[in-house]
C-alpha cells in the first residue's frame, strides 16, 4: 500500500503551529531562537507530537524536546520516541545537557506495541546518559504512566502548578504539584510554563555542561549576611550574594539542599537543621539523592551539620528507616567529589560520622566555637558515665542536666574534639565563608581512585 505524502507547504504550516509546546522552547531558549530538528516526521498523518531542537540557554548550548498535546493528545508513537531519541543520542556524543518539557496523555495506542518499545528505548537512553549530562524535566501537563517515570529519571524534576505527574491514571491521588512537591518528586515548583523555563535557565547555569567539564565560574558579589543559626541564613553567608537555589524545599522538613557559587564557582549546599532536631527517613533520602547528584558532576558539596542525629522512635524502626540511614552514610562515603562540613551546633552519633566522619565521608571538617560532637546525646552519655552519682542524686532532674551541660562544654566541646582529631579546626562564625573558600581552594585537585566494579550497592 503506498503511503499520502503532504505537500510541503502543509507540512510548513503543521510545523509552524504557535502551539504550547513551540512557546515552551522559545521561554528556555536565548530570545527565543533554536533550530528544529525532524519537524516534518509523520506518526501516520500526523506530526510526531513532539518537537526536538538545539539552540543556547544563557550563551551555551542546549537539546531541548517538548511535547505537543495539540497533536494527539502528545501521544507517545515510535516516531516520536525516534525523534527524542536522536536527541539523548547527539547528547551523548557531545556532551550537552537535555531538557524535556512533558505535556501528553500517554502512548499512542493505535501504535501498539511500537509505543511500549519506544518507551522502553527511551528509558534506556535516559538512564545511560544519567550522570554523563545534565538532564532536566519539566511537568508541563499531564504526564503519566511511563512518562511519568521518564520524567522522574531527570537529574531534577520541575512541576508547573498546572501539571500532573501519576502513574496510575485511575487512581484517586495523583501528583499534583503541591503533592509533587511534599513527596519529593518535584525539586520545584513554578507558577507557569514560562517561569518553569526560566527556572531551568538558572540550573543550567549553575552546572557544567557534562560530567568531564569544569563547574561554571561567573563573576560575583560577596554575601554581606551573617552567620545565623538556620539553614537557609547559613547558606547565604557563605554564598555569594544571590546565588542559591533551594531544590526540594517541601521534602524532607529537617534538610535543606541549594545550588549556589562560592567566589564564582558552583557548589552543592546541604544542612540539617532546617526546622527539626533530628533526620527523618525522608531527609537521608533527599540528602543522600543531591550529595549523588552533585557528585556526579563534581560540583563540591559544603555541609552544615547541627542535628542530634536520625530519628528513633516505633514508626521510624518499623518503617525500616536505617535503610534510608545507612543510603545516606553510604552516598557521602562513595563521593568522589570536595566534601567540607562546618559543624555549626550539635552532631551526635551516627549522624557525624554519616555525614562529617574524617577521612571517608569528609575531606575537611571545621566546628564552630560552640559545636557540641558526641557519641550520643550528652543527657544519655552522662548516664553511662555518671551513673553512680546520678544514682544517689536528690533531684535527678536537675543533676542529669548539670552534668550533661558540663560534658558538652568540656568532653564534648569543638575545642575537644579538635584535639581529638576529629575536626580540622574550630572557626567563629564569622570566619566560615573564608573557611570555605580555602578549603575549596586547596582541595580543587582532589583525585580519587576507587577499586573496580561494576557499582555499588546502595540501599534504595
Amino acid at each position: 500500500m503506498s503511503q499520502n505524502y503532504l505537500g510541503l507547504a502543509e507540512l510548513r504550516e503543521r510545523a509552524a503551529a504557535d502551539t504550547e509546546a513551540r512557546k515552551r522552547l522559545t521561554y528556555l531558549f536565548d530570545d527565543g531562537v533554536f533550530s528544529e530538528l525532524d519537524a516534518f516526521a509523520l506518526s501516520g498523518s500526523e506530526l510526531s507530537g513532539v518537537i526536538t531542537a538545539y539552540g543556547y540557554a544563557n550563551g551555551d548550548p542546549v537539546y531541548a524536546f517538548s511535547q505537543d498535546v495539540s497533536v494527539k493528545g502528545g501521544a507517545m508513537s515510535r516516531v516520536q520516541a525516534e525523534k527524542i531519541a536522536k536527541l539523548y543520542d547527539l547528547a551523548a556524543a557531545t556532551g550537552i545537557p537535555v531538557v524535556g518539557f512533558y505535556d501528553s496523555f500517554g502512548a499512542d495506542l493505535e501504535d501498539g506495541f511500537g509505543a511500549l518499545t519506544a518507551y522502553g528505548e527511551l528509558l534506556k537512553r535516559t538512564n545511560s546518559l544519567s550522570g554523563v549530562v545534565p538532564q532536566i524535566a519539566v511537568a508541563a501537563g499531564v504526564c503519566s504512566g511511563a512518562a511519568a517515570m521518564l520524567a522522574e529519571s531527570a537529574d531534577i524534576t520541575v512541576l508547573t502548578e498546572k501539571a500532573e505527574l501519576y502513574v496510575a491514571a485511575n487512581s484517586d491521588i495523583k501528583n499534583s504539584a503541591e503533592n509533587a512537591e511534599h513527596n519529593g518528586t518535584a525539586a520545584l515548583v513554578c507558577k507557569d510554563d514560562q517561569a518553569a523555563a526560566e527556572a531551568v535557565r538558572g540550573l543550567l547555569a549553575k552546572l557544567p555542561a557534562n560530567n568531564l567539564s569544569p563547574v561554571p565560574m561567573y563573576e560575583f558579589e560577596p554575601s554581606d549576611k551573617p552567620f545565623g543559626e538556620d539553614a537557609a541564613s547559613q547558606a547565604e553567608a557563605v554564598c555569594d550574594a544571590g546565588s542559591l537555589t533551594e531544590l526540594c524545599a517541601g521534602f524532607g522538613g529537617a534538610a535543606y539542599t541549594a545550588l549556589g557559587t562560592v567566589n564564582g564557582a558552583t557548589v552543592g549546599v546541604l544542612a540539617t537543621n532546617k526546622t527539626a532536631d533530628r533526620l527523618t527517613a525522608s531527609d537521608a533520602s533527599k540528602l543522600a539523592r543531591f550529595v549523588r547528584f552533585c557528585d556526579s558532576f563534581a560540583i563540591p558539596v559544603i555541609t552544615f551539620v547541627d542535628t542530634e542525629g536520625f530519628a528513633a522512635d516505633d514508626e521510624t524502626e518499623a518503617a525500616g528507616s536505617v535503610k534510608s540511614m545507612a543510603m545516606l552514610a553510604h552516598a557521602y562515603a562513595e563521593a568522589t567529589t570536595a566534601k567540607l562540613v562546618v559543624v555549626t551546633g550539635k552532631a551526635y552519633g551516627s549522624a557525624f560520622i554519616a555525614l562529617a566522619g574524617r577521612g571517608a565521608n569528609s575531606d575537611m571538617t571545621f566546628a564552630l566555637e560552640n559545636a557540641v560532637i558526641s557519641p550520643m546525646v550528652p543527657a544519655a552519655a552522662v548516664e553511662f558515665l555518671h551513673h553512680d552519682e546520678l544514682k544517689g542524686a536528690a533531684d535527678l532532674t536537675a543533676a542529669r542536666n548539670e552534668l550533661a551541660a558540663k560534658y558538652a562544654q568540656e568532653e564534648a566541646s569543638a575545642a575537644a574534639a579538635a584535639q581529638k582529631g576529629s575536626v580540622d579546626a574550630v572557626i567563629a562564625a564569622q570566619d566560615v565563608r573564608a573557611a570555605v573558600i580555602g578549603a575549596l581552594d586547596i582541595l580543587s585537585g582532589k583525585r580519587v581512585s576507587r577499586l573496580p566494579k561494576k557499582h555499588s550497592n546502595i540501599q534504595l
